[in-house]
């Protein structure tokens, strides 16, 4: 029995460069789910992503508390999000720029510094709904 996911010898099709990227329907978001589960545990050997979600465990259920409706409860669990999805992008690239080689390179360092900008900039969104949120419960 042949696998009907992967293109065969003779059929005309040409093989993807990945041959991941010949998985279909479940099978490929089977697969798919298995990555993500692998980039989430190779973020948590980052002490960074791993403080954010340490941070997320408490903060996650204190946005329903705090939050005044939907709007409020959305924004304030997004912001948290944001800034774990920013982290695991973050890292991503860190990783990608030490594969090329060790040795320094202003691109390099121009790509690494990027991230983290990016990373501070998430968290001071989300400083900033929660001082906006905890402001407005608290001060108004």
């Amino acid at each position: 029995m042949q696998d009907k996911s992967l293109p065969h010898p003779g059929s005309g099709e040409s093989a993807p460069a990945n041959a991941q990227k010949a998985h279909k329907g479940l099978n490929r978001i089977w697969h798919a789910a298995g990555y993500s589960l692998e980039g989430l545990r190779a973020g948590w050997g980052e002490t960074a992503f791993r403080q954010e979600a340490m941070a997320a465990v408490v903060l996650l259920p204190l946005a329903f508390w705090l939050g005044q409706g939907w709007i409020e409860v959305a924004l304030l669990v997004g912001s948290v999000l944001l800034v774990m999805i920013v982290e695991l992008l973050n890292t991503g690239i860190e990783t990608a720029i030490d594969r090329i080689g060790p040795e320094w390179n202003d691109l390099s360092k121009r790509a690494k510094d990027m991230g983290s900008a990016a990373v501070l900039l998430s968290l001071l969104l989300c400083l900033g709904i929660w001082g906006a949120a905890v402001w407005e419960r608290f001060f108004v």
